[in-house]
C-alpha cells in the first residue's frame, strides 16, 4: 500500500513538471516601424543609446541655467510625484516576484468554545467531560472546546506561466514608470530652457524699449522746440508724444511679462514667486548647436515617451498571458500542522496535541458566465490598442524631428534676413535725424524710422530667441534632456 501511494506522488510530480515546461504566451516583439533609412538604428550601435546624447552641460554653456535644471529636477512637483509613483510600481514588481513562493500563514492563538441548550440537536462534547470529570447539565453543556496553533502553507505551481507574465506585466510597469520619469524631466528640461532664454529676450527687449523711448523723447523735445518758433504744427507734436506714450507703454507690458515668466520658472523649480538671476545674454552660443546636430536621428527610437508607450504593450502582452492562464487548470498543494486539544493544560502536550494534513488539488474552471473568455479576449484586443499606440508615438517622434529640423532651417534663413533688416532700419534712423536736424526731412519721416527700428530690433530678438529654442527642442526631440 505503501509503494502504490508512492508510485503516485512520483507520477503527480511528473506530471506537474511536464506541466510546467508549458508556456501559454511568448515574449513580445515588436513588428518592424518601415521607418525611413535616416532613423533606422545600425546594426553596430549598441542598445545603450542614451550615452550617444551629449550632457546638459556640454550642450548649455549658461551655468545659472545648468543650475535651474539641477534645482527643478529635485524640487519639481511633478519630478517628487513620479518618484513615489516609481516606489509603488517597484513595490509591485517586488511582491510579484514573492508570488513564485509558498504562502505561509501562522495562527498563534486559535480558541473555540460552544455552548448549546437541551432543545438543540446537538450533543455534549463526550470527551471534554470526559477529561473533566464532570456531568453535562442541560442547559449550556459545552458542545465544542478547541485550543489550537497552526500554520498552513500553500503553493501555487505556474504550470501555465501565469504568475511569469504577472512579474512580465509588473516589471514592464515598473520601468514604464522610471522611463515616464525621464519624460517629465526631458520636457522640464526643455521647459525651463526655452522660459529661461525668454527671459533673456524680454530683458534684451526691454533694453531696447527704454533706448527706443530715449529717442523718441529726444525727438519730441526738437519737436518742441520747432512748434514752439512756429515751424511745426500742434499735430506734430501731439503725433511725436503718442509715439513716446507708444513706448512707455511697451515698457511697462515687457516689465509685466519677465515678472510673470521669473515666477513661473520658479514654480517650475519647486520655489514661490521672486527673481531670477542671470547668467550669459541671449546669443547664438546658449546652445551648443554643432554638437547637438551631430546627434542621430536614430536616436529618435530612444525617446522616453517611445520606450513608455513600447513598455506598455509589454504589460499588455503580458495580461494577455494571465488571463489565458486563468482558464486552465490550476494545480495547488498546501500543508498544515500545528497542535490541537479540548482543553488548555493539553495544548501543547507532544504528541498528543499534533495535528497535520497535506492536500493537493487541480481545478479548473468550467462555466463562468464567459467571463473568464471576455477577459481573455478584451486583453488581445488591449494589447492590439498599445501596439497602435507604440506606432503612433514612434511615428510622432519622426514627424517632431522632421519638423523641428525645418523650422532650424528656416529660422537661420530668417535671422540672416533679421539681422539685416535691423542695420537697415537703424541706418535709416540715423540718416532721418540728420535730415531732419538739417531741415531736409519732416518730423513723419523721423517717427516712421524711429518705431521701424525699434520694430526691427524686436524682431531680430525674437528670432534669435526662437532658433535657440528651436535648436533645444531638436535635442529633446531625439531623446535627450534627462541625464
Amino acid at each position: 500500500m505503501l509503494k502504490l501511494l508512492n508510485i503516485k506522488y512520483i507520477i503527480f510530480i511528473v506530471f506537474v513538471l511536464l506541466l510546467s515546461a508549458c508556456s501559454t504566451q511568448k515574449n513580445y516583439t515588436t513588428a518592424d516601424m518601415d521607418l525611413p533609412e535616416k532613423f533606422q538604428l545600425p546594426d553596430s550601435v549598441s542598445k545603450n543609446l542614451d550615452t550617444v546624447l551629449i550632457s546638459r552641460e556640454m550642450l548649455f554653456k549658461d551655468t545659472v541655467l545648468v543650475q535651474l535644471i539641477d534645482q527643478a529636477f529635485e524640487n519639481n512637483f511633478d519630478v517628487r510625484t513620479i518618484n513615489k509613483e516609481i516606489e509603488i510600481n517597484d513595490a509591485y514588481f517586488k511582491q510579484s516576484k514573492a508570488a513564485f513562493y509558498p504562502e505561509l500563514n501562522v495562527n498563534l492563538l486559535g480558541i473555540e468554545k460552544e455552548w448549546r441548550s437541551k432543545y438543540s440537536r446537538q450533543t455534549p462534547e463526550g470527551k471534554w467531560y470526559n477529561h473533566t470529570g464532570k456531568e453535562p447539565p442541560e442547559n449550556g453543556f459545552v458542545n465544542r472546546s478547541t485550543f489550537y496553533t497552526t500554520a498552513a502553507l500553500n503553493w501555487e505551481i505556474d504550470i501555465w506561466g501565469k504568475l511569469r507574465n504577472q512579474k512580465k506585466g509588473a516589471l514592464a510597469l515598473y520601468e514604464q514608470s522610471k522611463v515616464a520619469k525621464r519624460t517629465i524631466q526631458t520636457q522640464l528640461v526643455s521647459t525651463i530652457a526655452e522660459d529661461y532664454y525668454s527671459l533673456l529676450m524680454l530683458d534684451e527687449q526691454l533694453d531696447v524699449a527704454k533706448k527706443n523711448h530715449k529717442f523718441r523723447d529726444s525727438t519730441l523735445s526738437m519737436i518742441q522746440l520747432l512748434y514752439n518758433s512756429g515751424e511745426v504744427t500742434a499735430l506734430a507734436v501731439q503725433q511725436s508724444q503718442s509715439q513716446v506714450l507708444e513706448a512707455s507703454s511697451l515698457i511697462s507690458q515687457l516689465k509685466e511679462r519677465r515678472a510673470i515668466q521669473e515666477n513661473n520658472l520658479r514654480l517650475l523649480t519647486g520655489e514661490l514667486p521672486g527673481e531670477i538671476k542671470r547668467g550669459i545674454t541671449l546669443s547664438m552660443e546658449g546652445v551648443t548647436y554643432e554638437e547637438v546636430k551631430e546627434i542621430p536621428l536614430y536616436l529618435v527610437q530612444n525617446r522616453p515617451d517611445v520606450l513608455a508607450s513600447q513598455y506598455q504593450l509589454t504589460a499588455a502582452n503580458a495580461r494577455v498571458g494571465v488571463t489565458q492562464a486563468q482558464r486552465l487548470p490550476n494545480v495547488s498543494i498546501a500543508l498544515e500542522g500545528g497542535v490541537e486539544s479540548l482543553l488548555a493544560e493539553n495544548w501543547f502536550n507532544i504528541p498528543g496535541s499534533l495535528l497535520g494534513g497535506i492536500t493537493g488539488g487541480i481545478t479548473a474552471p468550467i462555466f463562468q458566465g464567459r467571463k473568464l473568455k471576455t477577459e481573455h479576449e478584451v486583453a488581445k484586443i488591449e494589447r492590439e490598442i498599445a501596439e497602435i499606440d507604440f506606432q503612433r508615438n514612434v511615428y510622432e517622434a519622426v514627424v517632431d524631428v522632421e519638423n523641428i529640423l525645418i523650422s532650424i532651417k528656416r529660422l537661420e534663413d530668417q535671422l540672416q534676413i533679421a539681422i539685416v533688416n535691423q542695420l537697415v532700419a537703424e541706418k535709416a534712423l540715423k540718416n532721418s535725424r540728420m535730415l531732419f536736424q538739417s531741415g531736409f526731412a519732416d518730423y513723419l519721416e523721423v517717427i516712421t524710422a524711429q518705431g521701424e527700428a525699434m520694430q526691427s530690433e524686436l524682431s531680430l530678438i525674437t528670432t534669435k530667441a526662437n532658433l535657440l529654442t528651436a535648436r533645444i527642442q531638436l535635442y529633446r526631440a531625439l531623446g535627450g534632456g534627462w541625464q
